[in-house]
């Protein structure tokens, strides 16, 4: 029975001893916390406890020996006074809220309440990318990261992911332990979103991921997109742009040029502006070049329609975007293909034609052109050669003749011509028409023999007088000689 008390003492003095041992430890506790510039941070004052007497306690913040704030509780009033506006002592844990971070921010805190005392280590990293985050299609960005702590600064080791969590080949450059440059690859538009930057040390222990949005405008199209068409069908070239899909804020111009060949001059079809509300304002600027602006079209793209195509129509469309001086642009090579006969017309009975199967541009190395009859045999088939865009085949039987753009053995356009047969009358009429002209050169050239030998004849006849003539006159003078010789004598 009198052990008990001595059992209850004991214990007693045990939980005073513990509770002094822990205090002495809070009071020389040291935290370790991380920061990100722009953004805030709640720093613990560990040991006080809700609803316990130490928050009665007065309250003190420093950061190294200047005094940020403190907190004191008098009855039902509590007083708080601060240095700026960017901190705060959130109740009933009297942690420090540091608002806007930057990267002097860094260093050692302290909470101090009654005899406690916590010291809180605050490392700082800030973050900036390049052209604040908005880029064109194409163009490679640079983040920058720096860091600050009251510690020897650790060696980092960097890693990127992208928005779609792949893991982002970058060069990093340590210039010196407090900035980090990366150079990024150059980007594409489907590359926008929240990217990661991992950034890790054994040394304190840092394992930190940091958020960042990259917005890339940009085209949707394949960088180089081949789109075929067939001469006087309709076309529409259409330019998807990606500025609603990644909420693009800020405006922007632009422009669709139109060029027949690589070198040729350049001519402006229409221009366009788009507002930071995502409105596409487009104005039609070629008067010689005959498209079309289509109504009701998606938003975010840029379209024109070429309502007859000719073969000269093609060449290349340029869709061009500018943002604060830099530029991004997209290409569409429009090929056109069209098909004729030589001789045109019906095929007469033992005639040949030629069909010629003709493309604008030059093709792929992996596109042909092909001409086949319809429900023909193997001998009634034809290729071209490899980027040749012109081919010929020699027809002399009538029926539904088929030339096809193929590449990559898909059928990208095809165009169909029926030589047809002549009638039976056009061949007879044919045939007198050769046998009358064959009976009217018989005829010109026997009046042509005939006109030969009459001139001929003439000729030699005018030559025998011309002859006798000559003859009569050396005789008569040889006459008149001998008679003047005889009267002198």
């Amino acid at each position: 029975q009198e052990t008990t008390p001595n059992v209850s003492s004991a214990l007693h003095i045990l939980f005073l001893l513990l509770s002094h041992s822990l205090i002495s430890t809070m009071a020389h506790q040291n935290e370790f916390q991380i920061g990100l510039a722009g953004g805030e941070v709640t720093l613990n004052c560990p040991g006080i406890i809700a609803g316990s007497k130490l928050t009665q306690e007065k309250v003190t913040w420093k950061h190294y020996n200047t005094l940020l704030c403190y907190m004191n509780t008098q009855d039902t009033r509590i007083w708080k006074t601060f240095i700026g506006d960017r901190f705060d002592i959130k109740s009933p844990h009297k942690q420090l809220q540091v608002r806007n971070l930057k990267l002097t921010d860094a260093g050692i805190y302290t909470c101090k309440y009654g005899s406690h005392e916590v010291r809180t280590s605050l490392h700082i990293f800030n973050l900036n990318l390049s052209l604040d985050g908005h880029f064109l299609q194409n163009e490679a960005p640079e983040l920058i990261l720096m860091q600050n702590s009251s510690s020897p600064l650790p060696d980092l080791s960097i890693t990127l992911f992208d928005s779609n969590n792949n893991r982002v080949t970058a060069e990093v450059q340590n210039k010196n332990r407090q900035k980090y440059i990366v150079n990024l690859k150059k980007l594409e538009a489907m590359d926008s979103g929240t990217w990661v930057c991992q950034v890790h040390s054994d040394s304190p222990l840092i394992n930190e991921n940091i958020s960042f949005a990259v917005k890339v405008l940009g085209f949707q199209n394949p960088d180089l997109e081949r789109k075929y068409a067939a001469v006087d069908s309709t076309v529409i070239l259409s330019w998807h742009l990606n500025s609603q899909k990644i909420k693009w804020k800020e405006g922007f111009t632009g422009q669709l040029n139109w060029k027949q060949q690589e070198g040729a001059n350049a001519h402006e079809l229409l221009d366009f502006n788009a507002t930071a509300q995502g409105e596409l304002n487009e104005t039609k600027k070629s008067s010689n070049f005959l498209f079309e602006i289509p109504e009701g079209k998606r938003e975010s793209t840029i379209e024109v329609k070429l309502p007859k195509v000719h073969f000269n129509h093609s060449g290349q469309y340029q869709c061009q975007l500018k943002y604060q001086g830099r530029y991004a642009q997209n290409k569409i090579e429009l090929v056109v293909m069209k098909v004729s006969a030589n001789p045109a017309g019906p095929l007469s009975r033992g005639a040949n034609i030629t069909l010629t199967c003709q493309v604008s541009g030059l093709l792929p190395p992996s596109a042909y052109l092909h001409w086949e009859r319809v429900n023909g045999t193997e001998m009634d088939k034809k290729n071209s050669k490899q980027q040749e865009v012109k081919l010929d085949v020699n027809v002399s039987a009538a029926g539904l003749w088929s030339c096809h753009l193929i590449e990559d053995s898909d059928r990208k356009i095809s165009l169909h011509y029926l030589v047809e047969e002549a009638p039976v009358w056009i061949n007879y009429v044919i045939i007198g028409a050769s046998i009358g002209g064959s009976l009217l050169a018989f005829a010109l050239g026997c009046l042509c023999i005939i006109s030969g030998i009459s001139w001929q004849r003439r000729r030699q006849r005018a030559k025998r007088m011309a002859q006798a003539r000559q003859h009569l006159l050396e005789n008569r003078t040889c006459q008149m000689g001998k008679n003047c010789f005889q009267e002198r004598s």
